[in-house]
């Protein structure tokens, strides 16, 4: 038998040091996941990796993370986020000490896959807690200010490490990492409250339907599942990859001024998703449901990156700029994974978020490697290389298009936030 836990909000001041302490050990994730953007001119130089190479190595980050998912759903369910995030925590400082140590692209993917295991659950346990720990708004705002705290790993993940490398090495400085993961296990298990049940609340959930067959089949689950694998994927294989390779190589910027563009970006999105933690609690107020908004804003994105393409090369010093709007208007998707959390009862939470991160997180790996793919496939069939970056994210932005359209006509649940 599985038990439901109870439904408890946490006390303010304990809630702050919660939510602090989950931020720290995001803000590593994603520092970890992006990390790769701003090494890739040093990794493609000392180990000679060509763009699918290169787009495997990132992917292979969320080949490890997706691959959690599924499981990582019923074990925080049934365990709760402490335990599990800070089992799979080791992972992660496993993973960075592997990579530190790599000498060939198998033993760096390996050591990537690794890392990707490792962090699986950082925002995936949050936001389970979350889901039980907070009010409605207060979750909302909660997520928002977690995927704040992510941009600024991936602010931290640029110019902090295109400075530190020269001085450090890029291999010292994943062991750096691997010590401020075993920092946040300390943290964890120190602050995060242990997952507690009420036997009023229990609530027993047959096995034929433990696993996800709840999750997959709902209508409002499968509406939201191509804009997150293409839009949300998208984004994040964008801003945490090829949004660096695209300014070195259609943009013509220096790998220093690459690094400032990423830098840029990503403050961008790290100020986007402040400002969505602060009116997303007036938002659900007001009754603006997260459909509506997705709805609206997403176009914009798709007008942003067909900007981005056919600009290409004739407008380099807006280039960055314009990834940076691209990303910014991206983010009305992150509205769709707490609105598929709320979808569900508190029992099947833990599954559906980590259903539809797994989700996300194959879009990531598939647009990830899919446009190193494409890009070396437009190469041999005689494009330049800037007309093949230039086709492969034009079939991007063809399956968003459609991901789109699929999400404004597929049939939807009857609650939304």
């Amino acid at each position: 038998m599985r038990h439901n836990p109870s439904v408890s909000p946490l006390p303010q001041q304990t809630a702050i040091i919660v939510f602090l302490v989950f931020a720290f050990s995001y803000f590593l994730s994603t520092l970890i996941r992006a990390i790769t953007a701003t090494l890739s001119p040093t990794l493609t130089s000392e180990f000679g990796l060509n763009a699918s190479d290169l787009g495997l190595l990132a992917g292979g980050y969320f080949l490890g993370f997706a691959a959690t998912q599924l499981p990582l759903g019923k074990w925080l369910d049934c365990h709760g986020p402490k335990r599990v995030i800070f089992c799979l925590l080791a992972a992660a400082a496993l993973g960075c000490v592997a990579f530190s140590m790599a000498t060939s692209f198998s033993a760096l993917l390996a050591a990537r896959i690794l890392c990707g295991v490792g962090v699986s659950s950082c925002l995936m346990a949050p936001l389970t807690g979350y889901r039980r720990w907070f009010e409605a708004s207060t979750l909302l705002r909660a997520n928002s200010w977690m995927l704040m705290t992510g941009s600024l790993g991936m602010v931290a993940s640029t110019l902090p490490v295109q400075w530190l490398v020269p001085i450090f090495g890029w291999r010292l400085l994943f062991w750096g990492l691997a010590v401020l993961v075993i920092v946040s296990m300390g943290l964890i298990a120190w602050q995060v409250p242990h997952w507690q049940f009420s036997q009023s609340q229990e609530q027993h959930v047959a096995p034929t339907r433990s696993n996800y067959a709840e999750v997959w089949k709902h209508p409002y689950f499968r509406k939201m599942a191509p804009i997150g694998f293409f839009c949300y994927g998208g984004l994040v294989a964008m801003q945490t990859l090829w949004a660096g390779p695209w300014l070195v190589k259609v943009a013509g910027y220096s790998s220093l001024e690459a690094a400032n563009g990423l830098f840029w970006i990503n403050v961008a999105m790290l100020c986007t998703f402040w400002g969505w933690g602060l009116i997303n609690p007036w938002l659900t107020r007001s009754g603006i449901h997260a459909d509506r908004l997705i709805a609206g804003g997403l176009p914009f994105s798709f007008l942003l990156l067909a900007l981005i393409i056919t600009t290409g090369s004739a407008l380099p010093m807006m280039s960055g700029v314009f990834w940076a709007l691209y990303c910014m208007s991206c983010s009305f998707v992150s509205l769709a994974q707490p609105a598929v959390g709320v979808a569900f009862a508190p029992a099947l939470a833990g599954r559906a978020l980590s259903a539809y991160n797994l989700v996300i997180f194959a879009g990531v790996f598939v647009v990830q490697w899919g446009i190193g793919l494409a890009v070396d496939a437009f190469k041999v069939l005689g494009l330049t290389e800037i007309e093949a970056f230039q086709s492969a994210m034009a079939v991007f932005l063809v399956f968003s298009l459609l991901s789109y359209v699929y999400f404004l006509n597929a049939k939807s649940h009857n609650r939304t936030i």
